[in-house]
């Protein structure tokens, strides 16, 4: 019976420490996303950064949502990354986008020559 406990409690703790912190971040860039191009430049300049779990990308909301494990890596990290490619990334807050929510409509960008994007693609 004690071996049975010390295995249940060995157990437990051996789950406890590989926890990991797993985040959310969400980021804008600048210059904006326009096109697959840019957001391909984005993902594949990200994916290297340690402890990244998964990148999405949204050209209609100009939204960059990137999970990762807070034990290996941080926020300033993914902006640091992205300034090599030359985007300045801000963090923002997670606001679903709703076709009244249309604060990136009509801006200009540079990365791919320029183009309108609209929010939500509405």
């Amino acid at each position: 019976m004690k071996k049975i406990i010390l295995l249940l409690l060995l157990a437990v703790i051996t789950v406890a420490a590989n926890a990991k912190d797993i985040k959310t971040v969400y980021l804008t860039t600048n210059p904006v996303m326009h096109c697959n191009s840019c957001e391909m430049r984005i993902k594949e300049n990200l994916k290297y950064v340690k402890g990244v779990k998964s990148i999405e990308t949204d050209v209609a909301s100009q939204t960059v949502k990137v999970t990762y494990d807070a034990d290996k890596t941080t926020v300033q990290k993914f902006i640091d990354s992205l300034k090599k490619i030359q985007y300045t990334a801000t963090e923002k807050e997670a606001t679903p986008c709703t076709s009244s929510n249309k604060s990136c409509e009509g801006q200009q960008g540079s990365c791919c020559g320029g183009g309108q994007s609209s929010c939500c693609g509405k």
